[in-house]
């Protein structure tokens, strides 16, 4: 098989896979995630049943199709960093870039997909799985980076952990003003310096009481 024959049979793969996550996504909103069967997505993309779990083999990924993307951010900001910037650093401007764009990975995913998770608690239970990914696939890109002197060997994942415990929060944040009705302008604009001051308190450290 040629080089443009394998192109064309990828191509087509990538449009039917696109095609049963949108609506697997459209079901998803308006029938709700419990609801929705894996045969009334096939009967709707008007492909078998079997064609969809071989593209999702979890029901949930079917919702969450850009969890790998969604996993690899914070690692990949701290692979990606610039010369000399520090891992916090680089995932400070990443996040700023990100509430500044309504990147939907950081949360800005609309109201209909933010009630779609809340209302699911398998979706809701898979979101925090692919957080704590995200976390294990930060604390070893922050292992692969030059450890502090002396630092002690759980130093990677506990600076993970504090990290993505940050954007998780402003995760969550975003989410939560979603529902409130919100609009992706009104929210860019008070998640930043809510962001802000997250990340100050990482450079920093939690303020005492005499402070």
């Amino acid at each position: 098989m040629g080089t443009e024959s394998m192109g064309l049979r990828e191509s087509k793969k990538q449009e039917t896979r696109q095609l049963i996550s949108d609506h697997a996504t459209r079901l998803f909103m308006e029938q709700g995630f419990e609801q929705t069967t894996i045969a009334e997505i096939a009967t709707a993309a008007r492909v078998a049943k079997k064609t969809v779990t071989n593209y999702f083999p979890r029901k949930e990924d079917l919702a969450l199709d850009h969890h790998e993307a969604f996993t690899a951010t914070l690692a990949r900001a701290v692979a990606d960093r610039a010369a000399g910037e520090s891992p916090l650093s680089a995932l400070r401007r990443e996040f700023t870039a990100a509430v500044e764009t309504c990147d939907p990975v950081a949360g800005f995913a609309g109201p209909e997909f933010a009630r779609m998770i809340a209302d699911s608690p398998t979706l809701s239970a898979r979101l925090r799985e692919l957080h704590d990914l995200r976390e294990e696939a930060l604390a070893e890109a922050l292992a692969a980076a030059v450890p502090p002197a002396h630092a002690p060997a759980i130093a990677p994942r506990a600076a993970a952990a504090l990290l993505a415990a940050a954007h998780r929060l402003l995760f969550q944040r975003i989410q939560e003003l979603t529902l409130a009705g919100e609009s992706n302008a009104r929210i860019s604009a008070a998640v930043a310096p809510e962001a802000a001051y997250v990340f100050d308190l990482l450079e920093t450290g939690l303020p005492t009481e005499e402070d």
